[in-house]
């Protein structure tokens, strides 16, 4: 009996021996973290309910104030507000990105990303207008978000749909970045796609950080050093150091300093700015002296101005999951039990099933990363951001606009006058359904973006620039895709240029349309 109970005792220690050696070989390193079940659900389902709240807060004053603060009284916080976010593009866009993994699974391609968006019915505007458009038309990922075919390339657009894969990559910014290249590349590269990088790595910190610094300091640490995106958030990061007890200093530094090179062909020579890293300050700003107050987040971000729906929309997505729905004052989250089976917009997920659907995934990827879930408790490794590769691009700065009337234009052929349909500001341009009809403009500086009306009815353009063919303008857009920037080029040497247009008489393949519209062209130095 004592040789059995020896033997008893020795297999007892082994298998605790083992227990512990299997609970060590997790290849975490050193300073794993844990977080039980129910706090990892609590903090996603905090991270939906802040962006809810947020984009529902900021939707009526959306771009009415374009660089300047939004002063005096803002719209009263209802609960019902809340359901707003039901039709906002905000939410469901990034949910077909969450709804093609839960598909295909983690191993989604950015072939897969693409198809789902090309398929898309919702209206689009910007970089996603100009990949949709472009996946219609062939062009794949990555050129649908590469600058040469995107001229909106650095606009918010992937910035505002990358708040799910931060919701999925608890404390695991490589894993957010492996996702962001694939989601991203669809619609956004450079600072556009550093936007995307920027907000998902805050939430990832913001599952294990409490500092409002730490946690843009993380985003911050993920981004390529030397990136434009990555030089406007140490900026904010100094004059918040600097003036932490004053948000609009810092703001109308960064006004000062970063409000001036907006490459969309909506932003020239107008207020209008939706570049990432503007909007991403604004993200920041909010997150940095909010100092962890829901309410003051929120109204730091939308006062800021300019996407001021996206952006506290983000912000308070970020400290959503900060402190947990359970710890989102009840005046901001009380209407969402009301709509928390609703479906959103154009997608198969409610407010629930989405917030199950991450928790699903996040422990996926928690699993792929080396961590593990032990019943009540999951594992996940301690993971240091690791930037992707340097990419910038640079329209140059917008320096004026040539009308279509104006006397660098030399039309040739069958062209009617026409005026915009989209914008009453824009002086009236030129419309033609007849191939051979030519128009020939001289400018100088060292970029051009042609503005016009893309439509159902759109055809195509032979172009020439400085005697070489250049890249086919092509005005065919899907429905509900909204855009004017027809063609563009940068990079040019400085000096004047020729540009000649002639229109083929072909519409999109499979069509006889053929109308070609121009308005303006934008000159870039």
């Amino acid at each position: 009996m004592s040789r059995h109970w020896a033997a008893a005792v020795a297999t007892i220690a082994f298998l605790a021996l083992m227990s512990v050696c299997c609970r060590q070989r997790v290849p975490a390193g050193d300073g794993a973290r844990r977080i039980t079940r129910a706090d990892l659900e609590n903090k996603i389902r905090g991270g939906w309910a802040g962006q809810m709240i947020g984009v529902s807060f900021g939707a009526p004053t959306e771009f009415d104030s374009q660089g300047r603060i939004i002063e005096g009284p803002l719209p009263p916080w209802r609960p019902e507000r809340v359901s707003n976010a039901i039709e906002q593009d905000d939410l469901y866009v990034e949910m077909t990105f969450a709804e093609v993994m839960d598909r295909k699974g983690l191993d989604a391609t950015s072939a897969d990303f693409g198809e789902a968006f090309r398929t898309s019915r919702y209206n689009l505007w910007h970089a996603n207008a100009a990949a949709r458009r472009l996946l219609q038309s062939g062009v794949t990922p990555p050129d649908s978000g590469r600058p040469q075919y995107n001229p909106h390339a650095n606009d918010i657009d992937f910035q505002i749909e990358s708040d799910f894969i931060g919701l999925m990559t608890p404390g695991l910014p490589r894993a957010a970045r492996d996702f962001c290249e694939r989601v991203g590349s669809v619609m956004s590269s450079g600072d556009g796609f550093y936007g995307g990088i920027f907000v998902s790595s805050m939430y990832s910190a913001a599952f294990f950080e409490t500092d409002a610094v730490r946690i843009v300091e993380a985003g911050l640490a993920a981004l390529p050093a030397q990136s434009g995106y990555a030089a406007i958030i140490r900026d904010v990061l100094a004059w918040h150091k600097a003036s932490p007890g004053d948000w609009r200093a810092t703001w109308k530094q960064i006004l000062d300093k970063w409000d001036n090179a907006d490459a969309c062909p909506d932003g020239a020579l107008r207020p209008f700015n939706i570049d990432a890293r503007l909007n991403g300050a604004y993200v920041a700003l909010g997150v940095l002296y909010g100092s962890g107050d829901f309410g003051r987040t929120i109204e730091i971000a939308t006062r800021a101005g300019q996407d001021s729906d996206c952006n506290p929309s983000s912000a308070a997505g970020i400290l959503g999951v900060m402190i947990g729905y359970d710890r989102i004052p009840d005046h901001w989250k009380r209407g969402i039990p009301a709509i928390s089976g609703r479906k959103f917009a154009f997608t198969s997920y409610s407010f629930n099933d989405i917030v199950v659907s991450s928790v699903r995934r996040a422990e996926g990827v928690i699993e792929r990363g080396g961590g593990r879930i032990e019943g009540d408790e999951i594992v996940i490794p301690r993971q240091s951001p690791a930037p992707p590769r340097l990419e910038q691009w640079d329209m140059g700065i917008a320096d004026r606009i040539v009308s279509a009337d104006d006397p660098e234009w030399k039309w040739r052929g069958r062209w009617a006058v026409f005026a915009s349909p989209r914008d009453r500001s824009m002086k009236p341009g030129r419309i033609t359904r007849t191939a051979g009809a030519s128009a020939t403009l001289t400018f100088t500086g060292t970029g051009l973006t042609i503005l016009g009306e893309f439509s159902q009815r759109g055809g195509s353009a032979s172009m020439t620039l400085d005697g070489r063919p250049a890249r086919q303008m092509q005005t065919w857009t899907p429905p509900r895709t909204i855009d004017t920037g027809l063609w563009h080029i940068y990079g040019l040497t400085p000096g004047q240029h020729v540009l000649t247009i002639e229109t083929t008489g072909a519409g999109k393949a499979g069509t006889t349309d053929q109308e070609v519209s121009i308005l303006a062209a934008i000159v870039f130095r």
